[in-house]
């Protein structure tokens, strides 16, 4: 084990350099998932996508769009109705050789399948003594931003990462989501792929009179449109500062740069990406400079990720710490339909708990 994690390290560090004298292109999130996968089959016979209307539609989000007419209907295809049959057989095309990469179209209908995620995807090479693997990468959009209510806009990344054999990853730009994707696919672990809707199509236009976003300006950027990889388990400091650290992912990350940008916070802005594995050092480190930390997502606060990014905080940096670790996050309620933007962590609240944070 210790020589193949050298040799994927060695071809990662070797891969980032490469990335960088590619072509790009000006991708939204949607066109960098799809071009991780076409460029993931291109190279690796193996790797399938199945799911539900993922074939011949495209996917609900169009994010398989021109992959089953490119690449054939025996490695792009269609599922029954059933998330449950759907990591079932992802499981053991994993163990058969293949690396399946099952569309689950909305989070909120993944729970059919968390039976065999966790009994068998999980504990699959543990239970084996490492004879069988489970290489499959589950991907599904998660989050509000669409106003699908209760049934559409879940956020439930805390489930799969209390799982020990899950890997959990949410990316928060094009560039990140292609890079993460294709280290995921090629992981010879199960990895939950969640991706933030909110952002998926680029710049947010608005609905029911909403405005237009201020970060939504970083939705689109210059993604190569070759393979490159960026390492799993490694966070991203976007904004550099020194008097207080933000943990963020998804499209929260763009939420929290905003607000410390227009209240002129010297936030140091960290984008977790992978949530299992879990970046510690980097947010160590930054907690220990700044000596106060902000948590925020959009799932609910009880047993959300934030109480254990606040408890991994706590243990780490306590006697650096100059105020409490203060969390900004979802209601404890069904996810309202209507009155989504009042659900999301925004402007007024994050900018009341910096206040708090910075005033203590």
């Amino acid at each position: 084990m210790a020589e193949v994690m050298q040799d994927y390290a060695t071809s990662e560090a070797t891969n980032e350099g490469a990335a960088d004298q590619t072509a790009t292109k000006t991708m939204n999130m949607i066109e960098a998932i799809n071009s991780a996968m076409d460029v993931m089959m291109d190279r690796d016979p193996d790797v399938v996508i199945m799911g539900e209307d993922v074939g011949y539609f495209g996917g609900v989000f169009r994010c398989t769009a021109g992959l089953q007419a490119k690449h054939g209907k025996t490695r792009v295809f269609d599922t029954p109705i059933s998330e449950c049959g759907i990591v079932g057989v992802a499981v053991g095309m994993g163990a058969y050789g293949l690396r399946p990469v099952p569309e689950i179209q909305f989070a909120d209908y993944i729970y059919p399948g968390i039976d065999q995620l966790i009994s068998e995807a999980a504990r699959l090479r543990y239970r084996s003594a490492g004879e069988f693997i489970a290489p499959i990468t589950v991907r599904s959009p998660f989050g509000g931003g669409i106003f699908g209510g209760q049934t559409h806009s879940q956020s439930p990344e805390s489930l799969f990462t209390h799982v020990s054999g899950l890997k959990t990853v949410i990316p928060s730009t094009p560039y990140d989501a292609k890079g993460l994707l294709i280290s995921a696919i090629e992981d010879n672990d199960p990895v939950i792929f969640f991706e933030p809707k909110r952002i998926y199509n680029g710049p947010f236009t608005g609905y029911y009179d909403r405005p237009v976003e201020p970060w939504s300006k970083h939705a689109a950027s210059k993604v190569p449109t070759g393979h490159y990889r960026i390492p799993l388990g490694k966070a991203n400091i976007v904004r550099a500062g020194e008097a207080l650290t933000i943990l963020a992912y998804g499209t929260m990350v763009h939420v929290a740069q905003a607000v410390v940008e227009a209240n002129g916070v010297d936030a140091e802005v960290i984008d977790l990406r992978t949530l299992l594995p879990l970046d510690i050092e980097t947010i160590e480190a930054s907690v220990k400079k700044t000596g106060r930390c902000l948590i925020v997502h959009e799932a609910t606060r009880t047993s959300g990720f934030g109480a254990e990014l606040s408890a991994l905080v706590q243990e780490r940096c306590f006697y650096h710490l100059e105020a409490p670790v203060e969390r900004v996050t979802g209601f404890d309620t069904p996810y309202p339909h209507s009155l989504e933007w009042a659900y999301f962590p925004g402007p007024i609240r994050i900018g009341r708990a910096i206040a708090k944070i910075m005033k203590d």
